[in-house]
């Protein structure tokens, strides 16, 4: 489905879904959302371009596979939940930075890298699979 329309607007509204897939990331301490709609948001986004513009153009715009992104971000994860045990609290127990973070008032905390890490496992393993699924049916 490669009309002049959608391949000129997709590159456009893969960044407005980017863009809005972390807005949802850092909202979801305190409101609805999170890591894994986050993820799913992007995940989107990025099928949404390739299939405007081929699997190509979305590998490079990732810069790297998206297997690797999904491991970084089962890393990311694992290593928060290992913060706790350093305190002696129990796995994976939320710790926050004292209020704010240079001068912002942030909620700064090891559940902000639980939640990047399951925003970028979801984005690797779902943008993985939609491209395997489009390099298939492009054959």
């Amino acid at each position: 489905m490669r009309t002049v329309i959608f391949g000129s607007i997709a590159p456009y509204l893969t960044s407005l879904m980017v863009l809005f897939s972390v807005f949802v990331l850092l909202r979801g301490h305190n409101e609805p959302g999170g890591g894994f709609i986050g993820g799913l948001i992007a995940a989107s986004a990025f099928a949404i371009y390739g299939i405007a513009c081929g699997v190509s153009p979305v590998r490079r715009a990732l810069r790297f596979h998206p297997m690797a992104i999904s491991g970084a971000g089962l890393l990311t994860s694992a290593l928060s939940g290992l913060v706790s045990l350093g305190y002696a609290t129990p796995f994976l127990t939320g710790l926050w930075a004292p209020e704010g973070f240079m001068g912002i008032e942030f909620a700064f905390s090891s559940v902000l890298f639980f939640d990047i890490g399951v925003y970028l496992v979801v984005v690797g393993s779902i943008t993985s699979i939609a491209l395997a699924l489009e390099e298939r049916e492009s054959d």
